[in-house]
């Protein structure tokens, strides 16, 4: 007798393997901050974060919403069709308020020891969901509204990856934590993404390299790109990137630090930054 998989298992299990790295990438940069976290001095959690309002402790709170938050968005599939990325991230800044409610909620009078501990045990059920096969939705009913997993989880990344550096720079006298370079790609790509879906058109070429490289259209449309050198370029590094793009720094601070290399008259970003912040 032949035995036949449900397509439901099957569909299951290339969404698993398809989501491999990504979700190997976002548990390697959550537990590499984990570390780091667990080195900190306790009244060091109390120091003010590069975040403004927000201390270490808050930070780390927030991070604590990203890793269970998600485990509670995989136990919630839906059949609604997916919003594009680009659109998704818009209900960022539109629901601001509920996230920072959600974050002092999460943080409440936990200790910096509790709070990681409470980290580490959402990076290890993550860990144990994201690695069962045929147990994981295409599709999934998020706070911001329907998202595939795989977009879902890139958002992920961007934020671990972009609060790893808020650390950083926030406890400036300790060893910055390491931005894995996997994690620090997806990011790149998924922002550039975003950039090009926000902004659709040719006129101007942005590259992170060497991660990534997108068209946009950026104000006047102005000439097309079509073969060769484009009429405006604008190239700078990865964590760069990430900060314009998450509303660290603006354009123009950027452009000072030198990190940003613009040619053309049309090669400004300014009108598009922050994407999600």
């Amino acid at each position: 007798m032949m035995l036949t998989t449900p397509v439901s298992l099957i569909a299951s299990s290339v969404v698993a393997r398809a989501l491999s790295k990504p979700a190997d990438a976002l548990l390697e940069q959550s537990r590499t901050v984990l570390h780091w976290l667990r080195d900190v001095p306790s009244n060091a959690f109390e120091q003010p974060s590069v975040l403004g309002e927000w201390d270490v402790r808050t930070v780390t709170g927030h991070l604590l919403l990203i890793h269970s938050g998600m485990l509670a968005v995989i136990g919630r599939p839906t059949r609604d069709k997916a919003l594009p990325l680009a659109d998704f991230v818009r209900r960022y800044r539109r629901d601001v308020t509920d996230i920072l409610d959600a974050t002092r909620t999460t943080t409440g009078d936990a200790t910096p020891a509790e709070l990681l501990d409470r980290l580490e045990t959402a990076i290890g059920d993550l860990t144990e969901t994201l690695g069962a096969d045929a147990r994981l939705p295409k599709t999934v009913e998020t706070a911001r509204g329907p998202s595939t997993l795989n977009d879902f989880i890139a958002t992920r990344i961007v934020e671990v990856v972009v609060h790893s550096d808020d650390l950083s720079r926030s406890l400036p006298d300790r060893d910055p934590i390491q931005l894995r370079r996997q994690p620090l790609g997806i990011a790149s790509r998924t922002l550039t993404s975003i950039l090009a879906g926000q902004h659709p058109g040719r006129s101007v070429e942005v590259r992170v390299p060497p991660f990534a490289a997108v068209q946009c259209g950026i104000g006047d449309p102005g000439p097309t790109h079509t073969r060769g050198t484009p009429p405006n370029v604008v190239e700078t590094d990865a964590v760069t990137f990430l900060r314009m793009a998450t509303g660290r720094v603006s354009w123009n601070q950027a452009m000072a630090t030198g990190k940003v290399h613009a040619s053309g008259l049309r090669a400004d970003l300014s009108p598009a930054l922050p994407l999600l912040s």
